[in-house]
């Protein structure tokens, strides 16, 4: 498939904002009181502007975007309808959840708000791998890795910038009235990053895996080729006479787009290092309470994690866009996916 900016910055922006909504909910739904105001807001509002951003880019993918309300009217069948209509349902508590943390709410309700908008977030970006897998005119898409792998990446972008964001509002003090007085919050954000470092650095291993496997998938031989789809393999290799036209049309544009095999190998490599050799380490180095606890190491650290991950996820969703072929692409000479 041809590879779109927009429904690239889409998948790889709004699944970490959903993924950063889903963890700053856990923590909330916890221990409302974790984190200060200010932090909590600055979480919500960065994780919704990331999920808004995301959306609205998609806009920009459509041929007539005037009329994206329409999809909404098409939930009975539609994946993408449906998850159009959780990521504007999931804002409201999102919504809820800010306007609780600003009054310093810490009862019952805010754990309640948060379970809710946690449960958002993931149908959200269920919904969005699901609009994919759904496909089986597209191989590379509808197979059993393309849904785990959206909700491990978002998760895992989600963790990264939740690290990096605690990492940098930590409280640093210059006096011993100081230290006493911000010694409990310093704590609790230690307490956030030591978990995010411990979550990270599996699910970056799991990522590793389960691309690894995915990539295998996509080169085993094709169960689709021009002698299946025409019913003719009986007889023998099938091949076109003639091409159905002499131009480039939207089709072989949009459906037929080739990546070649010097080229992915190359950025799958790329991708691997920037999600699992790059923050892997570093997530584990911050698990040891003398290098977490000097604020510029941790601080400087979680950025470089966030940065990483947020870059190889691009170049994952590239590529996993790049190398989907449609089989229509067979009636073109395609040997087959």
């Amino acid at each position: 498939m041809h590879p779109a900016l927009s429904v690239i910055f889409f998948t790889v922006v709004s699944g970490c904002g959903y993924g950063l909504l889903f963890a700053t909910g856990i923590v909330l739904l916890l221990d409302p009181i974790l984190f200060g105001r200010g932090e909590t807001l600055c979480l919500l509002a960065l994780g919704g502007a990331m999920a808004a951003a995301g959306l609205g880019s998609s806009l920009l993918h459509l041929g007539q975007p005037q009329r994206a309300w329409r999809a909404f009217s098409q939930w009975r069948s539609s994946w993408l309808s449906r998850e159009g209509i959780a990521a504007m349902l999931s804002f409201a508590p999102l919504l809820a959840l800010a306007w609780l943390s600003w009054r310093g709410d810490a009862s019952d309700a805010t754990r309640v708000v948060a379970g809710v908008l946690v449960l958002g977030a993931l149908i959200t970006v269920f919904c969005t791998a699901r609009i994919y897998t759904s496909l089986p005119t597209i191989p590379a898409w509808h197979n059993a890795y393309v849904l785990p792998g959206y909700l491990l990446l978002g998760l895992l972008g989600g963790l990264a910038v939740l690290l990096a964001i605690s990492a940098w509002s930590a409280p640093v003090w210059s006096s011993r009235d100081e230290m006493e007085r911000l010694i409990v919050p310093w704590v609790d954000h230690m307490l956030v990053q030591w978990v995010c470092a411990a979550l990270i650095a599996p699910l970056a291993l799991a990522a590793a895996v389960l691309k690894l496997a995915y990539w295998r998938h996509l080169e085993a031989p094709p169960r689709v080729s021009i002698e299946t789809a025409t019913g003719l393999g009986r007889f023998g290799a099938v091949r076109s006479v003639e091409a159905p036209h002499t131009e480039q049309n939207y089709l072989t544009h949009e459906m037929g787009f080739q990546l070649a095999r010097k080229h992915a190998q190359p950025l799958r490599r790329i991708s691997l290092v920037l999600l699992v050799a790059v923050p892997l380490p570093l997530a584990l180095l911050l698990l040891l309470p003398d290098l977490a606890s000097q604020y510029w190491i941790g601080a400087g650290g979680a950025a470089v994690i966030a940065s990483s991950i947020l870059a190889g996820t691009f170049v994952e969703r590239w590529l996993f866009f790049a190398e989907a072929r449609h089989v229509v692409m067979l009636y073109y000479g395609a040997q087959g996916r």
